[in-house]
């Protein structure tokens, strides 16, 4: 019984002794790095979906600048028979670039534009 008990202490010790290594890490101002002031601009609200393609057609045409823009707003996971897109996101799997921007385009030419006040 008291080798359990000893068993017991000992890895509740350890348990505590670890969590007292997650705490968080200091900034060099001595501050904790949750409260330091964050030198980077603050970005304004996230954009939609729908906004990072009309920016893409800003881009000049058929170009790989395009493309790039469409992939970073829907990352490409190409499949070597992709069926025909229903969707925008159903672009990403096809494998082409050519075919993958003519279709990115498609869908993104039909989002309506909306005036910004």
């Amino acid at each position: 019984m008291k080798k359990l008990l000893a068993l017991l202490v000992v890895l509740f010790a350890t348990a505590a002794l670890a969590q007292q290594d997650d705490a968080p890490p200091t900034a060099p101002s001595g501050k904790p790095a949750a409260h330091a002031k964050s030198k980077a601009p603050k970005a304004g609200p996230p954009k939609s979906l729908a906004e990072k393609l009309l920016a893409c057609l800003d881009i000049d045409d058929e170009t790989k600048e395009r493309l790039d823009c469409y992939d970073a707003a829907i990352p490409p996971k190409p499949k070597p028979k992709a069926s025909p897109a229903n969707g925008v996101m159903d672009c990403r799997y096809l494998k082409e670039e050519d075919e993958r921007l003519k279709c990115f385009n498609g869908f993104a030419e039909k989002i309506p534009k909306f005036s910004s006040r």
